[in-house]
């Protein structure tokens, strides 16, 4: 598993500036992408995909261990699309 602090080891080697400054743009990217998810808009990373927010319509579902029908409120989540590039990166 890759963490946010290993991604910035590798940025602040490759573009010689310290990991301090590396983890702050990791985590100002990140971060822009949650303000977009969270007021809806889509961000686009080209050659590398776009992160969309889905609406989950409201639904009844079943609770495992009764069997109990329940209620499952509407939400929001974000998906990952993988752009051209990154799926050929992935098969070669």
């Amino acid at each position: 598993m890759t963490t946010n602090s290993d991604i910035a080891d590798k940025i602040a080697g490759e573009q010689n500036i310290t990991k301090a400054q590396a983890k702050a743009i990791v985590d100002s990217v990140f971060k822009e992408i949650a303000t977009a998810a969270a007021s809806g808009s889509e961000t686009s990373i080209p050659g590398f995909g776009k992160f969309k927010v889905k609406d989950t319509p409201a639904r009844e579902g079943r609770n495992p261990s009764t069997g109990a029908t329940i209620k499952i409120a509407a939400s929001k989540k974000v998906t990952f699309a993988p752009g051209k590039a990154l799926k050929d990166a992935l098969n070669g």
